[in-house]
């Protein structure tokens, strides 16, 4: 493509991803990603620190970043479930829900985005109902703010083993959600497609009424390899599945798919953390060469 990508998407990353705050100061991370102009928007989580979150806000409002807020740690990190049949278990994950909603809100973040919870095959509808459930009475407190609510597309059966794919049954729940609520969305990462053994044309034709939001990223899906699972390497990691090739096809399937869009650009976001002692600083760069190459394939 002869046109910047950034005319098309507001390019993104996830700040917890791009820079584990088990090894990075989250202070100093922001400030590097606002003072990186490749970046448009940056995609946070839960601050728990009060005086730490009001520094993130103030140099965010400095930034003219779009701010993006992803809940899914807050429910991984505690084990809870947005679909359990335990009644009072749903309500822990719907409570934590809300509060990344407020979280999000003071932030400058225009919604939140999380995942289901795990599932069991003889109560798989149940789940539903209960996932459901939550999911409609988040969004309605999102609409009293005019925010969004977006459902990560996860893997079934390989690691995350999410209610919510594959893709036809994410279909299914999106139609579903979009019955009663319309600040609803789906949220689809090229790292996940081979989780869930499908591909970037399958997955976008069949969601694509639903997705309001995109991450891209790699994995390794061969068992017994290192860094098996939906655990978001570096491009070019070893026996991984997604490269500038796939990358290259992904956008070219957005463009088909009519997602470029310069007035209203989507947020593309990587998903790309450093593995065991890798320099955070070469693993985002490397992934911002890559994108770059698999841009330039795209045909104009």
């Amino acid at each position: 493509m002869r046109d910047s990508i950034h005319k098309y998407f507001k390019v993104g990353t996830i700040l917890w991803m791009s820079y584990p705050p088990v090894s990075c100061d989250l202070v100093d991370s922001v400030r590097k990603i606002c003072c990186d102009d490749f970046f448009d928007a940056i995609e946070v989580t839960q601050i728990e620190e009060d005086g730490t979150r009001d520094k993130v806000k103030e140099m965010l409002k400095q930034s003219h970043l779009k701010v993006c807020y992803g809940a899914q740690p807050r429910l991984l990190g505690s084990k809870l479930n947005p679909n359990a049949l335990d009644e009072s278990e749903r309500l822990k994950a719907e409570k934590t829900l809300m509060e990344a909603i407020d979280e999000a809100e003071y932030l400058g973040a225009g919604g939140i985005a999380f995942l289901a919870g795990k599932w069991e095959k003889d109560t798989k509808d149940a789940a539903y109902l209960q996932l459901l459930k939550t999911t409609r009475n988040i969004c309605a407190y999102a609409g009293t703010k005019s925010m969004m609510v977006e459902l990560e597309v996860f893997d079934f059966d390989m690691e995350k083993a999410s209610l919510i794919g594959p893709a036809p049954y994410a279909a299914r729940f999106a139609a579903d959600m979009r019955m009663t609520n319309n600040n609803f969305g789906l949220m689809v990462d090229l790292s996940h497609f081979p989780t869930t053994y499908e591909t970037s044309k399958f997955v976008v034709q069949t969601l694509r009424p639903y997705i309001t939001h995109f991450h891209i990223g790699n994995a390794v899906v061969k068992k017994g390899c290192e860094a098996y699972g939906d655990q978001h390497p570096r491009f070019g990691f070893p026996d991984s599945a997604n490269d500038v090739e796939q990358l290259a096809d992904f956008f070219s399937i957005l463009k088909k798919e009519g997602f470029f869009n310069a007035l209203e650009p989507y947020v593309l976001s990587l998903e790309v953390k450093p593995w065991k002692d890798e320099d955070a600083k070469i693993i985002l760069t490397n992934t911002k060469r890559v994108i770059n190459r698999a841009w330039a394939l795209v045909e104009d």
